[in-house]
């Protein structure tokens, strides 16, 4: 009897399975225990000093004054104000943002500072500028010029070639940034009858190279520089467009308006070029981008713009 109380043997639940299989009832290992109070008490302190358990509509804010953060905001207005908040990852964010800012800001008042020649020039700026513009541009400028600045047939143009509406150097790209764009021609349903459209349509053709009608050319381009039509007086003479109006070259093969690249036929390109002498365009609108950004922002998105992008002229 003294020997069978003697004798260690292992502890079950008394649940038995196919007659021998046992679950066992061992301990708990002593560093898992420990373990487990451990990261207990470290939730009651984290509830203590961080904003975490949900109370109805509300949440518990932490310590009063030990977990406080404090960051510069801006205002609608464009006023910038200090504000002290609770631990919370917006108010984080924000002083990460504000951190960040004040690290770039001597790198922005430097472009701000320099002649855009002089940025152009300044290696270790430009990797900046490429940096910082990158990302600018991608946040405000290629929901409608597309990711890689090549611009979208009917919508939008084309950034990254060296061919400008309104004209490529620094300055002209800035004044686009700051005070905006809006395109403008007017329709010619009411003005030129259809066989008269489709002459003009047949000339635009064919100083890009396109399949036209000869005959309908010859006469389309008399009509061009006529008082009838008038359309010398925005594209000029030569038809190569007026930068100050920002009115279309018909003679460089680039289509913004006109789907020439998309249509399959000869027939609908024709079909393309009378629509928008028919209907005219006002939709070339470009938002001013003034009171948006700061100035050194703009200055550095038209560095980016013009020498990055390829787009300089």
């Amino acid at each position: 009897m003294s020997q069978d109380n003697n004798t260690n043997t292992t502890k079950t639940t008394g649940h038995v399975w196919d007659n021998d299989l046992q679950e066992l009832d061992n301990p708990l290992p002593r560093w898992w225990i420990w373990g487990f109070y451990i990261t207990f008490l470290f939730t009651i302190v984290y509830w203590l000093f961080y904003p975490a358990w949900p109370i109805g509509n509300n949440y518990t804010k932490g310590v009063p004054g030990l977990n406080s953060i404090t960051y510069t905001a801006t205002q609608p207005n464009g006023e910038q104000v200090e504000k002290t908040t609770h631990w919370n990852m917006r108010s984080k964010f924000m002083v990460e943002m504000n951190e960040l800012q004040e690290a770039q800001k001597k790198w922005f008042d430097k472009v701000a500072a320099m002649p855009f020649e002089d940025v152009q020039k300044d290696a270790e700026l430009m990797q900046f500028v490429n940096s910082v513009g990158k990302t600018m541009f991608t946040d405000n400028c290629a929901p409608c010029h597309q990711q890689g600045a090549q611009g979208k047939i009917g919508f939008s143009p084309n950034l990254a070639d060296d061919h400008w509406q309104y004209g490529g150097t620094y300055q002209n790209i800035e004044e686009t940034i700051v005070a905006g764009r809006n395109g403008y021609m007017p329709p010619f349903k009411e003005v030129l009858q259809d066989e008269q459209i489709t002459q003009l349509a047949n000339y635009v053709l064919e100083m890009s190279g396109e399949p036209h009608d000869a005959e309908a050319s010859k006469a389309g381009a008399a009509l061009f520089r006529s008082e009838t039509a008038a359309c010398f007086y925005c594209h000029g003479e030569n038809a190569q467009g007026k930068i100050q109006m920002g009115s279309a070259n018909l003679t460089d093969k680039i289509w913004l308006w006109a789907d020439i690249p998309g249509s399959k036929t000869d027939a609908a390109k024709l079909a393309e070029v009378k629509r928008v002498i028919t209907g005219g365009l006002n939709r070339g609108v470009m938002p001013a981008w003034s009171g948006r950004l700061s100035p050194a922002q703009i200055k550095l998105l038209t560095v980016y713009v013009h020498d990055s992008l390829g787009g300089g002229k």
